[in-house]
């Protein structure tokens, strides 16, 4: 199964994410998971996923530049949009949930969206997440020294696999949920590669891709 990871290059990067650390971590997670994992940046990607199985995206917000660079090529719409309707599987990691801002359909196939001035996290740290009632839940506790996105803005049903409590509310932390014949994951974890050396969350994030591929 071909898995392309859409990254960070030109003005999906930002001075906050490691992705040169982050995106071959992810790589390696899912050549470990089964999958043949090509790395474009996040427009050309989008543009070449015929013959893809998985869509993993590992990005962040165009629009935090001024004046934002706002648009996409047609052509990465296009197949974003063929690839949704066809059924591809997808994998929102970390900080893609605010990105892809250019592409109407991602943040409801995702179900959730960073909103600038409301969401947020408190210091990054090793934490241990909460599993909910989920098939991917693990057995052994899923810990990860990351940050705890909250009060991201939500679209849709959604089915929690973890979670975590900040300021006296649980926040979802990963999730699934079918958008038309796509299956999506969300993990909103994976801040830098200290995240990807927690064994709980590399095995996670192999659960989650052969969940949204049914493999």
């Amino acid at each position: 199964m071909i898995a392309v990871i859409a990254t960070s290059e030109g003005r999906y990067r930002d001075p906050w994410h490691p992705f040169d650390e982050t995106t071959p971590a992810l790589a390696a997670v899912l050549g470990e998971a089964g999958f043949d994992t090509r790395i474009l940046p996040v427009d050309d990607a989008l543009a070449t996923l015929d013959a893809a199985s998985l869509l993993a995206v590992n990005a962040g917000d165009p629009w935090r530049h001024d004046p934002p660079p706002i648009g996409a090529p047609a052509a990465a719409r296009d197949g974003f949009s063929r690839a949704l309707a066809r059924g591809i599987g997808v994998l929102a990691m970390h900080t893609s949930l605010s990105s892809l801002r250019d592409y109407p359909e991602w943040p409801v196939a995702t179900g959730g969206m960073w909103v600038p001035g409301i969401s947020m996290h408190p210091p990054q740290s090793l934490a241990t997440f909460d599993w909910a009632e989920h098939p991917l839940a693990g057995s052994a506790p899923l810990e990860a020294l990351d940050e705890r996105y909250s009060y991201l803005q939500s679209f849709g049903p959604r089915d929690v696999v973890a979670t975590h409590e900040h300021d006296g509310l649980t926040h979802p932390v990963v999730w699934t949920r079918e958008y038309g014949s796509a299956r999506v994951a969300v993990d909103l974890l994976g801040h830098d590669a200290a995240s990807y050396e927690s064994a709980s969350h590399r095995a996670l994030i192999g659960r989650l891709a052969r969940w949204a591929t049914a493999a």
